[in-house]
């Protein structure tokens, strides 16, 4: 089978078809990647018996309602949405490179966001790769004019897909080990699914698309089961407390409908009636005395439905001659009904294995940010685990930058891999956030200032205290100083208030030009 799209180390032979996969804007799929072609999983109830039951059952729990107010919490810190502010932007500093260069890497950048439309749908693929724990986008590129760079981008369903990898073995004669002469890497794809009953096969004559490596953009959660050399989601470890949850929810439901009503037990006398007149008489009883109302939903009307007993209704026993006669008791409700600590206890272990903060779970009035006091152990964790899925969720820019400035001949393959350890995506968080951390974290600053200011010049130097204490950077004092050289220079004094040397009990305030001393007045020849 010949291998679709375009390869960067292997030119020529190009397909006339410029994509496999339509145009999808409807968000309906979803994503999936796994290490073996055929490999199978086993979760913990035994229920996924291939990839493809896996990743439906991630996307089946991130319905659930706590699962999905956790994940939004997430995506939320992940993945802040704006206005008039990009999503993601890219960070040279650390490149060496000409200035030409970068602002020409950034340009080709922003074009690959817009063929995404990542400001519109940032979100929605962060959240998609963060339950199935992968994704894969084609690249389009028009083989005739390579040079063009990446034409479109196209998201691909996961589990119509999936990564091979050919390991290609050559016998020593002498040692008699086997090495590794060739691997060749590459994806299938198939548009009847890769787990169906027309599943294709490697090395054998099928519908399935062999697709060249570079052709594809794909990106992993990082999270692999060596046993099984497979991709897992972030959601895997939350899958076992999700349906304890939800089976502890179900049965609360049960419990209460069962048991919270108060019933009463009729013991009728039937004498020494026969069996079957006994059943009758106990029936006329119930059906003289028996009230059931039921409300219809449809209509919205109430009316007396004496036709069916349920298991809440009231009990009616028979009792013989010889007994205490006809007796009422009333059986009592359920008790306790208010206490749900064991599903609070399961809603805790769900968020623990999603990592976001327990905390979260209660409605608080307000929050508070930058003290470290008021910094909670669990936010702290909560802020590294976003920094962590920022990076790795990175690798896609990392795969589209790297095909784009290639192709159009910017970089080389080479340049490229000196140069991509330095490279650095910067997330948009949260306006209201971090302007009122950055507040905090400056009041917070200027009041230690105040407090060592009278030892300046005894135990701390001024440049001890603007890098130590008010955190500025190498470039930032070198500018402050620049600027307080210009004002003195100028005749201006910014470091002390002074008094006003013509009118003497008058304080200037800082920045105030020095006045010059006016000149004494002579009068008849007296100063």
């Amino acid at each position: 089978m010949d291998i679709f799209g375009y390869s960067i180390k292997r030119k020529g032979q190009a397909p006339t078809e410029t994509s496999f996969v339509p145009p999808s804007d409807d968000g309906a799929l979803d994503t999936i990647r796994a290490g073996g072609y055929y490999g199978t999983y086993l979760d913990l109830d035994g229920a996924a018996k291939n990839e493809s039951e896996l990743i439906r059952r991630y996307r089946e729990i991130s319905m659930m309602a706590d699962v999905d107010a956790a994940i939004d919490d997430i995506i939320n810190e992940a993945v802040a949405n704006i206005d008039d502010e990009q999503p993601v932007t890219l960070n040279l500093d650390n490149i060496k490179v000409p200035a030409s260069i970068k602002k020409t890497i950034e340009e080709e950048f922003k074009k690959l966001m817009d063929m995404m439309r990542f400001n519109a749908k940032a979100h929605d693929y962060f959240r998609r790769w963060y339950v199935d724990g992968r994704l894969y986008f084609h690249k389009v590129i028009d083989t005739a004019k390579p040079k063009q760079g990446i034409t479109d981008i196209r998201y691909i369903d996961p589990r119509k897909i999936k990564k091979i990898r050919n390991v290609i073995k050559e016998k020593d004669i002498k040692t008699g080990v086997e090495f590794v002469k060739k691997v060749e890497e590459f994806f299938i794809y198939s548009d009847k699914g890769i787990y169906s009953s027309t599943s294709i096969k490697i090395g054998t004559n099928t519908n399935g698309l062999k697709i060249a490596k570079d052709s594809i953009c794909y990106v992993t959660s990082g999270l692999l089961d060596l046993d099984n050399n497979m991709v897992l989601s972030y959601l895997h470890k939350a899958m076992k407390p999700a349906n304890q949850l939800r089976m502890m929810e179900n049965a609360l439901v049960i419990y209460r409908l069962a048991r919270a009503p108060e019933r009463r037990i009729f013991y009728i006398d039937v004498g020494n009636l026969p069996k079957l007149k006994a059943e009758q008489y106990l029936k006329d009883i119930m059906n003289r005395y028996r009230n059931k109302l039921v409300y219809d939903a449809s209509t919205g009307e109430i009316r007396d439905d004496k036709k069916t007993m349920s298991m809440l209704e009231d009990f009616w026993l028979p009792r013989r001659e010889g007994g205490k006669g006809t007796e009422i008791t009333t059986l009592p409700g359920g008790q306790n009904l208010g206490e749900i600590a064991d599903i609070e206890y399961f809603q805790r272990k769900l968020y623990e294995s999603l990592y976001v903060p327990v905390s979260r779970l209660q409605q608080q009035s307000g929050l508070n940010f930058g003290r470290a006091a008021e910094i909670s152990r669990d936010e702290l964790k909560f802020t590294k685990f976003i920094a962590k899925i920022r990076r790795q969720f990175s690798v896609m820019f990392d795969d589209l930058l790297k095909t784009q400035l290639i192709l159009k001949g910017i970089i080389t393959e080479q340049d490229w891999e000196e140069m991509v350890q330095d490279i650095r995506y910067h997330f948009t968080s949260d306006a209201y956030y971090s302007e009122s951390k950055d507040q905090e974290l400056l009041r917070s600053r200027v009041e230690l200032l105040a407090q060592l200011v009278p030892f300046d010049g005894q135990y701390v130097s001024k440049n001890y205290i603007m890098k130590h204490v008010m955190r500025f950077t190498d470039e930032e004092i070198e500018n402050i100083d620049t600027e307080n050289e210009e004002k003195a220079s100028s005749g201006m004094d910014y470091s002390e208030p002074i008094e006003d040397p013509n009118q003497p009990g008058n304080i200037l305030p800082r920045g105030t030009p020095v006045p010059k001393p006016e000149p004494p007045v002579k009068n008849n020849g007296n100063t």
